[in-house]
């Protein structure tokens, strides 16, 4: 329920961990390559994650309450646990109220009383409920809008802070289109069985919830259509994904009166005051065609569609603090029927991620003193480094860019500001009132707590020093507004980070996350930011256009990639990750060559040489098992492309792939010269 700002990580999702310290079995471990990990009976050149991890998928069967579990998502369980330990152990500690210990412990045994949530049905928010019910004037509908909006149920729209694409100091107030149940537009227009599967099952789960509620059958039926009538017309005037990744086409600034002038069928003024928040001096709105459209259909729609709308969005979004039935209600459709789970994650995992969502840095805090060894941060300093250094190399070797444009880039790059680890200061929660009494009411409390954090940044000079994810998250982002990368501690260890590793290994993992990050900088996204962060074009037109030509071969050699049947790799949608997976992999790869210079060959291990080691590094964090149903719905809403599409995507690109693995013209994982990707 907490939006984030326009970030590019190295995941989808945002694993929940912790990091080890140096003592640690896991953090002191060497990395090995053997072959029960392995699957021989591939070649590199033949498959080459299959390769590398056919092994490790045979003897890591997904678990029933996963849709997709690969290296990442072994981490995270393992740093889960980690995670319980430290909420468990401030719940023993009887703290007095408003302290970090008691907000953690109270907030996760508000979440561990069933017994409680059972008892209390929908009583705790039934003030929502009565002022959805109550409204029967379209000036009620907008101050309804508004208030939900303050708990972060995001009806219709997306209203956030957020750095000014074209003034990256100073934060802006943000409308971005929202309001959709099901997880993207293609899932209301698409043809075809599967696709009517799905949208059967969406129009049952609308059903599911009104009959929770108390509606007859017929009465839950006739709603459920109703809404999804509402919502098939919402998704029509919505952006596809891929038009939403132009950061021009976006950015469409007005000042407060301009705002009122060009959406005149919103009542603006009633809908701040809902909010609680000020009229904003200047708003900027993602998709000015959405927000025209859907402001004329608050007057349009019957107000009762509008209330049954908004009462099954607000149950919705608030189920999983709700009874059980809810609870099983949406993982049966989200769950089960989008990603093919056949069982829910335990209780104890699913609270312990939503007291992280409320009270992450809180969290982070208590971590970072247990589990995070500074010998990491060093090392970690030190490789970024490295891989700046090798990324200016490659600016200086390019073929394709005139010499102003790469001044331009190599300003950029040497501008590019590092987080490693947590932040410099953390975040304030003492305004948030956690009891044991009540999980969806803590949950009310964090929400609006949290709106009114982000609401209350509009209009003011960005905070430099704010993180976006967590340190106990297992990902890794760049940041285009503020030209940043940031590597929380919890990806810090194995398999991506070894503190007494050798460098292949970590050059090929860490090291290719890095350059990933970085990478991001100049994708075809991120490449429209200057050094400072803001939207503004650097580049020779000439040079753009080679990149555009170059970044074209990318993304035909992903769309030629089979999903399912007769269903493709999207390679427009995933190309800003592809892209940083291959600048990643080229940046790596040299920063490591550097390591090398002056020095004598290392010697094998494992019967590999490094540079082998490099590459098998890379492939083994992508390893995972995943479902049939889970890759359909990445295709459609995900910007990374599926496991074995990072690693057999971009690598035959790389000559020092073919070289280390002596991949043959006649191999599948060939190809010729003159058909590769070249771009960082």
């Amino acid at each position: 329920m907490k939006h984030k700002l326009f970030t590019t990580g190295i995941l989808t999702a945002l694993i929940v961990g912790g990091c080890q310290n140096g003592g640690d079995k896991n953090m002191g471990e060497k990395p090995h390559f053997t072959a029960e990990d392995m699957d021989l009976s591939y070649t590199p050149g033949q498959n080459f994650y299959m390769y590398a991890n056919g092994g490790w998928m045979a003897n890591n069967p997904l678990p029933d309450d996963k849709s997709r579990y690969g290296a990442f998502d072994m981490l995270a369980e393992e740093n889960r646990e980690r995670v319980k330990g430290i909420i468990e152990g401030a719940a023993k500690e009887q703290a007095k109220e408003g302290t970090i210990a008691q907000q953690i412990g109270d907030f996760f045994a508000s979440g561990m009383d069933t017994a409680a949530i059972e008892a209390a049905g929908l009583k705790p928010v039934q003030p929502y409920l009565d002022m959805i019910q109550n409204i029967s004037s379209k000036d009620d509908l907008v101050n309804a809008i508004g208030k939900l909006q303050e708990l972060q149920i995001y009806p219709l729209f997306y209203f956030y802070g957020s750095p000014d694409s074209k003034n990256s100091d100073m934060m802006i107030a943000e409308i971005s289109q929202h309001g959709l149940g099901m997880p993207d537009r293609d899932y209301y227009t698409d043809k075809g069985e599967h696709a009517d599967k799905i949208r059967a099952a969406y129009k049952n789960y609308i059903r599911e919830i009104w009959m929770l509620k108390g509606s007859n059958e017929k009465g839950a039926e006739q709603k459920a259509d109703e809404i999804f009538t509402l919502e098939n017309k919402l998704a029509e005037i919505s952006n596809t994904r891929l038009q939403n990744r132009d950061p021009q086409a976006t950015y469409n600034k007005v000042d407060y009166a301009g705002l009122k002038a060009e959406y005149p069928a919103m009542e603006w003024d009633n809908l701040f005051t809902a909010m609680g928040v000020a009229e904003p001096k200047e708003i900027n709105v993602s998709q000015p065609h959405y927000l025209t459209e859907m402001s004329k259909m608050l007057g349009a729609e019957p107000l009762n569609t509008w209330k049954d709308y908004l009462t099954f969005h607000f149950l919705r979004n608030i189920s999983r603090y709700l009874p059980k039935a809810y609870v099983d209600a949406s993982f049966e459709f989200y769950g089960k029927t989008l990603s093919g789970m056949p069982e829910q994650e335990p209780r104890w995992k699913r609270v312990s991620g939503a007291t992280s969502g409320a009270l992450g840095e809180a969290i982070g805090q208590l971590f970072v003193a247990q589990y995070f060894p500074p010998e990491a941060k060093k090392r970690m300093e030190k490789l970024v480094e490295n891989l700046r250094i090798a990324f200016g190399e490659r600016i200086d070797q390019l073929d394709w860019m005139s010499d102003s444009t790469k001044a331009a880039a190599k300003d950029k790059l040497a501008a590019i500001h590092v987080k490693i680890g947590y932040p410099n200061k953390w975040r304030d929660y003492s305004g948030l009132k956690v009891t044991k009494d009540s999980y969806v009411e803590n949950a009310i409390r964090s929400n609006e707590l949290d709106f009114k954090y982000t609401a209350d940044k509009i209009g003011k000079p960005v905070d430099k020093d704010e993180w976006h994810m967590t340190p106990q998250t297992v990902n890794a982002y760049y940041n285009p507004s503020a030209n940043e990368i940031v590597f929380p501690a919890a990806i810090l260890q194995p398999p991506f980070f070894y503190l007494n590793g050798d460098d292949a290994v970590n050059y090929g993992a860490i090291g290719v996350v890095i350059g990933h990050e970085m990478t991001h900088g100049f994708d075809d996204q991120g490449r429209q930011f200057d050094k400072a962060g803001n939207l503004n074009d650097w580049w020779q037109p000439a040079d753009a256009e080679k990149f555009a030509k170059r970044t074209k071969v990318l993304a035909e050699r992903y769309d030629s990639f089979i999903v399912q049947d007769t269903i493709h790799a999207n390679g427009e949608l995933t190309m800003g990750e592809n892209i940083a997976d291959l600048g990643g992999l080229n940046i790596a790869f040299q920063a490591f060559e550097n390591t090398l210079k002056g020095k004598a060959e290392p010697e094998e291990i494992d019967g590999f040489t490094a540079e082998q080691r490099f590459f098998l590094s890379y492939a083994r964090i992508w390893a995972q098992n995943i479902r049939e149903a889970e890759k359909l719905r990445r295709v459609k809403t995900d910007v990374h492309s599926l496991g074995e599409h990072r690693v057999n995507g971009p690598l035959p690109n790389l000559q020092a792939f073919v070289n280390a693995f002596n991949i043959q013209e006649a191999d599948s994982m060939y190809i010729p010269l003159d058909m590769r990707a070249k771009i960082w």
